[in-house]
Formats: structure tokens, sequence, C-alpha cells
């Protein structure tokens, strides 16, 4: 005979709540709530965090899920991740867990995840043709997460030893998230998504960019919405030098910008003071105002072609990859 009563609350958005009792060793009975069916109502977690077992592809729990993964944020502004270490990565994050879905094949990974998963943690737990429903990924893994991201001021992003990489109108989302991977690895304190010319940036929360970021989304503080002139502004008053990323091939075209600003190569940069870098649309690149903006300009030089049609640049991501490793081995220096 167990040792321990358990009962799994069936929670579906079409029934009415119903109590069912749960036995404790803490205390006889207690009682634990389906939850609520409003459109706006979220369900809380309890102290003990009861695990639940969802049947229904209308449940609201499911629902909220395959919203989030999808990079729909929604009223509530949930983020959800999917995979192993994505999971991993947010409950080891410090943010707020909202629940934890676990479907039958992936309670293999429930061992693994013991040791960052919060006592409080909500556990639901689904079929794996339920949980099929709500991935985004070909071959899910059967556990995925609602977490609830940091907010982060650009006032909170600056202080003496600020590096931070600003992101604007970079819209592939691999590209985004493999630049916040990198702004983390080399040791960058922020970063910001901006416009340009009316271009945003891909959602770092993006399925899509948080799995190039390897969970760096989640750890790293970002601010979101700002034009990027109004933040180029805000971190120059605060003392924070802005160096926009041009291409080299950039460089003779914007005649206007040269005279406004100096143009150096990325160990000529002073990357040891309070910093950011300026990444701008795959394409495009950065506006001239924008760099007009900026305190410096800096490009990456490269091998000289050796065929009629050679590389033309180096693309978004490995640009910013590039001047974050620099701003490192100049910062490390320093130790």
């Amino acid at each position: 005979m167990m040792g321990t009563l358990q009962f799994r609350a069936f929670a579906q958005s079409s029934a009415p709540p119903i109590a069912l009792p749960h036995f404790t060793g803490q205390e006889r009975f207690v009682t634990l709530k389906h939850m609520a069916q409003s459109s706006k109502a979220t369900p809380k977690r309890s102290a003990s965090a009861p695990s639940a077992a969802i049947t229904s592809r209308d449940n609201r729990w499911l629902k909220l899920f395959r919203a989030a993964i999808a990079g729909d944020r929604g009223d509530h502004g949930f983020v959800g991740v999917e995979g192993l270490r994505l999971v991993e990565a947010a409950l080891g994050s410090g943010l707020r867990v909202e629940a934890l879905l676990v479907s039958d094949s992936g309670e293999r990974h429930m061992a693994r995840i013991a040791p960052v998963l919060a006592g409080g943690t909500q556990t639901l737990r689904t079929s794996d043709r339920l949980f099929t429903g709500i991935a985004d990924t070909q071959s899910p893994q059967g556990i995925a997460a609602l977490v609830t991201p940091r907010k982060t001021s650009v006032e909170s992003l600056v202080s003496a030893t600020s590096l931070l990489v600003m992101l604007a109108g970079v819209q592939d989302p691999g590209n985004v998230g493999t630049i916040l991977r990198a702004a983390e690895a080399f040791g960058a304190t922020g970063a910001a998504t901006c416009s340009a010319d009316g271009v945003g940036t891909a959602d770092p929360f993006g399925p899509k960019a948080l799995r190039a970021s390897a969970g760096s989304a989640l750890r790293l503080p970002v601010v979101h919405g700002l034009a990027a002139t109004n933040l180029i502004t805000k971190l120059r008053v605060a003392g924070v030098k802005v160096y926009a990323a041009i291409a080299a091939t950039e460089e003779n075209a914007m005649r206007t910008v040269r005279a406004a600003s100096p143009a150096m190569l990325p160990w000529e940069a002073d990357w040891k003071s309070p910093a950011a870098v300026l990444i701008g649309n795959e394409g495009a690149g950065l506006p001239e105002d924008i760099v007009r903006a900026a305190d410096a300009r800096v490009s990456i030089p490269q091998a000289a072609a050796t065929t009629p049609i050679g590389v033309e640049s180096l693309n978004a991501a490995m640009a910013a990859t590039v001047l974050l490793y620099e701003a490192m081995r100049q910062r490390n220096t320093l130790r």
C-alpha cells in the first residue's frame, strides 16, 4: 500500500470549479481548486504546488502555454520556454516561473531539473499528444515553462562598468538570440532592442531568438521599445560612450557622418570605460542619423578578397561577437 495518498486535479475550461480533498502530512485536508474560467484570470499557485493533470486541449493553462511559446505575450506578459535546456535556464535565472508543463515522455527530465525546481512551482502534466499541440519544435522534449521576464529600465543598465549592446532594426531572431548569447559570454551587462527608420528588432523572447540565445535572453537585462536616437541620448548623458558598428564598405558612402564622428578600429576604441555598441539591420545597416548621434564609428577590417566576388561584410551577429570579444579582452587586461 502506498505511503502517501495523491489526488490529481483535472482542470478543464469547460467544467465548473470543483473542490477536491487532498491529504497531506501537515494538514488533514486542504482544498485544491480548479483554475478560474475567466479569460482574464490566471490560476494562483498554492504553497504546496500540487500537480494537476490536463486532459483537454481547451484547458486554460494549455492555451496560455500555446500562445506564449508561439511568441504571443498577451495581457499577462508571460514568456514561453520549451525544451530541457531552456527550462533549466529559466528555473536557474531567478525569474518567476508561473508553471511547469510536463508530458508523459517529459517525465524523464524531472530528476535533472529537481535541483533548480522551486518548491512552490505549479507543475502541470499532460499527454504527449496534447503537448505536441502547444510545442514550437518538430521533436518536442515534453517539458516547457511559463516565465515572467524581468522589467529593466535604461537607468538600471547604466553603471561605472556598463558594457551594453544595442540592436537597432535587427530583424532576424536568430541574429538577435546569437548577439545576446555573445553579449553574456563576453561580459556585457545589458542589452536594448530598438527600432531604426521604422524597422523594429525581433523580439528577444520569441521562440527562435530564445533558442538562439541558449537562455541568455532570460538572464541578461534587456530594455525594449525605445527609439534608438532617444536611447543614445540617454546613454550619452549618463556618460556611456556609444560606438556605431559600420561595415568597412559603408564608410565611403557616409560622407556627412565622417565629418561628425571619428572612425576607428575595434582595438582603438576605449571599451574599458562605460560603453555601448550599436548593431544595425542585416541588410541596410544603421541609418545615418543614428550613426551621427553616436560618439564614434567602429569598423572591423577584413582580408582583401582574392576573387572578383569575395566576402561583402560580416553579418550582424558575427560583427557584434567580434566587438564584444575585443571589449572583454581590453577589460581583462585591467585584472
